[in-house]
């Protein structure tokens, strides 16, 4: 697929709630509360994440999705210097009223900084998207530029490129949370991606896509 910044913004409609029915009641949550039932053991064995106080079912990790987990681990973790911030792998970031799960996370600090609660922010957060590929493109792509995460990768499974999202500016009428990413470019196989925060390391996508030696 051609690199090159994409002008027109993919948009979906905000989510509308169904109306109400009888004896139905819908329940939110803070993510002390989300917290709280998760140490009682009520999630045990399942992928869920609080999205704007909702809980969320996430899809089982199939065996391309995990692998491909790994092979971006290794690939940063080659590349990245000793410098202030690390890298995390499925651990939640707090975002406001949310506490998603990105498969990969560069976040600020070191790991003792975050004993006694999560990041509430991240230099890069990036997805492996199989399945989620729509999910992480509308849902995921406006919470994160919401929060101001400067900058959001989708490794893209079904059409085997990495997606770059950055710039992100709110208010942005019609996505999930109001905001969404001004820039968005699409790397091929055989192009390499640097990020913001380290724009002198080059990543190659085929590594992050196939893995390396």
């Amino acid at each position: 697929m051609a690199a090159g910044t994409v002008a027109k913004t993919r948009r979906r409609a905000r989510r509308t709630q169904p109306a109400p029915q009888a004896g139905v009641q819908r329940y939110r949550f803070t993510p002390d509360q989300f917290e709280h039932l998760a140490r009682l053991g009520l999630f045990d064995q399942q992928r869920v994440e609080l999205i704007a106080g909702e809980i969320v079912q996430m899809p089982p990790i199939g065996p391309e999705h995990g692998s491909t987990v790994d092979q971006t681990m290794q690939s940063l973790g080659r590349r990245l210097p000793a410098k202030p911030y690390y890298l995390r792998v499925q651990n939640p970031l707090r975002l406001g009223d949310s506490e998603p799960v990105p498969d990969v996370a560069i976040v600020p600090g070191k790991p003792s900084d975050y004993r006694t609660h999560h990041p509430t922010t991240a230099l890069l957060v990036i997805e492996i998207a199989d399945t989620s590929l729509e999910y992480d493109r509308t849902e995921k792509m406006s919470l994160y530029a919401a929060a101001g995460i400067p900058e959001y990768w989708i490794v893209n499974l079904v059409e085997r490129c990495v997606e770059v999202y950055r710039e992100p500016v709110s208010p942005a009428v019609g996505t999930a949370f109001n905001a969404r990413y001004r820039a968005i470019r699409y790397y091929g196989l055989d192009e390499a991606v640097s990020p913001l925060f380290e724009p002198t390391l080059e990543v190659p996508v085929r590594a992050l896509l196939e893995g390396e030696e």
